[in-house]
């Protein structure tokens, strides 16, 4: 059995290794590619995935997004956020 990563505010997410953030340019959308599979991301997963780079941590990217999108509430990025990365830890697509 596999032990679930856990995503903290210091956590530093990144792309997993064999996952690609991938623009398919005949249907004009965002994918992550992974092997044997592939999510398509609408506009906010992309804004947040883009920005997992290995080198930022959770609470940075939040403020990244709440200085991108002022008139968000921050509890409401912080929440979206964190779902987010959590579910794509859950599923191979994120590492921390």
């Amino acid at each position: 059995m596999t032990q679930r990563t856990l995503l903290a505010s210091h956590s530093i997410p990144r792309l997993a290794p064999y996952r690609r953030l991938k623009r398919d340019l005949q249907r004009e959308i965002w994918t992550v590619q992974a092997p044997e599979r592939c999510f398509i991301l609408d506009d906010t997963a992309h804004a947040i995935l883009s920005r997992c780079d290995g080198r930022a941590s959770l609470a940075a990217i939040i403020e990244s997004l709440c200085a991108s999108f002022p008139d968000a509430p921050r509890d409401i990025i912080a929440t979206d956020v964190t779902q987010l990365l959590q579910d794509m830890a859950d599923k191979g697509v994120i590492a921390a």
